[in-house]
């Protein structure tokens, strides 16, 4: 079966292109295109589509807001959001993360990346790139402009010792693979601690668990300069 996919930006030209992309990749088909948060929702809501391109800058309503109504408890079930913008520092993306997105990319990915994209998305994974991660979060993790509160340490009452560490490791973006070494455990067993922070934190994906390491203060935002930066 076909991913399905809907498109939300502003301007024609890019819901066109990006249309066109998908419609011609072999199993993907665009259900829908939206020129506002408010057709986003609309449309997602009718046509239950398995993977949203988002923009986050439209009018009547942003891609933040449009995000959170679609995956948030009276949302739309098997759907997923990947945020598209312009600049990697956008004071909208680290909001949208928090709404529910399950990642992001700039608008200036190369077409085959994106389409890999929407296949990471739609199968349930989180699209992170650990290094703009960190720098968003840097940038916007301590004092979120979403003007939500941020998560009370309380969240990790019941975690274990040892799954405090890996979301530890999974805050700063580090993969299973980079956990398990650097824990000294297995994949699998690395895997079944992030399967379990899943859960017991209520978490959609990875990138929440990302949000919830910084939220309550488990791991601290880089050093502007610093050389986990790069």
């Amino acid at each position: 079966m076909s991913i399905r996919v809907l498109i939300a930006d502003d301007q024609a030209l890019l819901r066109g292109s990006f249309a066109m992309l998908v419609d011609t990749a072999p199993g993907l088909a665009t259900v829908g295109e939206a020129a506002t948060g408010v057709e986003a929702v609309e449309l997602a809501r009718r046509e239950r589509p398995d993977v949203v391109l988002m923009d986050v800058r439209m009018p009547e309503m942003d891609g933040v807001e449009a995000t959170r109504r679609i995956c948030g408890p009276e949302g739309v079930p098997g759907t997923r959001v990947l945020i598209l913008t312009m600049f990697d520092l956008d004071a909208y993306v680290y909001p949208a993360l928090r709404a529910g997105a399950s990642g992001f990319l700039l608008k200036d990915t190369r077409p085959a990346e994106l389409l890999t994209a929407i296949g990471v998305i739609a199968a349930g994974e989180a699209l992170l790139a650990p290094t703009v991660t960190r720098r968003l979060i840097a940038g916007y993790g301590p004092t979120a402009p979403s003007g939500e509160p941020a998560s009370p340490p309380g969240e990790l009452v019941g975690l274990t010792d040892r799954e405090r560490e890996v979301l530890a490791l999974v805050g700063p973006g580090l993969s299973n693979a980079e956990i398990g070494a650097r824990l000294r455990v297995g994949l699998p067993t690395v895997k079944s601690h992030v399967s379990r922070l899943l859960d017991k934190l209520g978490a959609r994906d990875r990138v929440q668990l990302v949000i919830a390491c910084y939220d309550t203060g488990l791991a601290a935002p880089a050093r502007p300069g610093a050389g986990s930066w790069r």
